[in-house]
């Protein structure tokens, strides 16, 4: 399977710079894979779709504000870090930039009570750093940092919290899981009062998800890993509707390599992990029934996962129909229900 067959024409107009207002009110496109029936809605109509007995899944994770801007000390030279996972209290992996100017040793400023020491230099443009500062690190963080928004949004974000989800709890993204960026908690108490049990897992989005695929095979890509979470609430209350028959939908790509990571014979297992799964075409799903999910880049591991889902050849004609129609594109972009 090669990687081009996953590709798509996009205008550069029709990716999303900013977010919609409110939420709820980007549209929706619905797949039913059934009846092949394509539906143009808003994401406040997604409570037509759902019903009583369904189980919602959202990934509670929250974006850290993961871009400093700092100078090395001595020289003054601008650095740009990029934190990608926490190794230790005060230790993190990151991406460095520019990554020739700073040896082991040296060291960053980033305001008066942060900076971050160079330690090692790794693959793929990744280096291991130690933070040393005065006071609670993640308030420095927050007054220091910016929202590590994907390369093709180049509009300023003028409000941080509209790059996470209105439930965002536990700090640990390099990304937004952007499926979710859509509800409100008027939404979501609606669909919680039709019936639908709301139920949190998590995972922590790593840049990896979004970096092109080099491989011209599919088969060849090698996930990154990103740290998981089910807990036993969860797990019983998603086994339940298994047992019963009733849907698990998955609010987006995250969720649906939570459930589909932690699946033994059927099931969901409360479990705390890593993950590199890799959903593509010819995969068979355990948990997860429906999926809400953004519109993802061509060639990239995200499309190929909707693609095992309701098929390549339809997906990409999906696509077409969507840019067609005028969709906003990627992460602040528009939404698609897939029954």
């Amino acid at each position: 399977m090669k990687t081009s067959d996953f590709d798509y024409d996009l205008p550069e107009e029709l990716i999303a710079q900013t977010p919609i207002e409110p939420r709820d009110h980007s549209r929706l496109l619905v797949y039913d894979r059934e009846t092949e029936a394509v539906r143009h809605r808003h994401f406040y109509d997604v409570m037509e779709y759902l019903r009583e007995g369904d189980v919602l899944v959202l990934n509670e994770t929250k974006v850290l504000p993961a871009r400093l801007y700092g100078k090395k000390r001595g020289s003054g030279t601008d650095f740009e870090f990029l934190l990608l996972k926490r190794l230790a209290l005060d230790t993190w992996e990151v991406i460095m930039r520019p990554g020739k100017k700073l040896k082991p040793g040296g060291i960053v400023d980033f305001g008066p009570e942060l900076s971050a020491e160079l330690l090692c230099k790794k693959e793929d443009g990744v280096c291991e750093v130690k933070f040393r500062y005065e006071g609670v690190f993640e308030e420095l963080l927050d007054r220091y940092g910016n929202m590590p928004l994907p390369p093709y949004i180049t509009k300023r974000l003028e409000q941080k919290e509209r790059y996470q989800t209105v439930y965002a709890k536990e700090d640990g993204s390099a990304a937004a899981p952007t499926a979710g960026l859509h509800f409100t908690p008027e939404l979501l108490k609606k669909i919680e009062e039709m019936g639908v049990a709301i139920v949190k897992i998590l995972l922590h989005v790593g840049l990896g998800t979004f970096r092109p695929m080099k491989e011209e095979t599919v088969e060849q890509h090698v996930m990154h890993s990103e740290y998981y979470s089910v807990s036993p609430q969860a797990a019983e209350i998603i086994n339940a509707a298994k047992r019963e028959g009733r849907r698990v939908i998955a609010v987006g790509t995250t969720s649906v390599r939570t459930l589909e990571s932690a699946a033994r014979g059927g099931l969901v297992q409360a479990e705390s992990a890593d993950t590199d799964i890799f959903i593509y075409p010819g995969y068979r799903f355990q948990i997860v029934d429906a999926l809400i999910t953004n519109f993802h880049l061509p060639k990239s591991t995200l499309i190929m996962l909707v693609s095992a889902l309701m098929g390549r050849e339809k997906a990409l004609d999906v696509y077409r129909q969507a840019v067609e129609e005028r969709y906003r594109f990627f992460s602040f972009g528009d939404a698609m229900l897939i029954l």
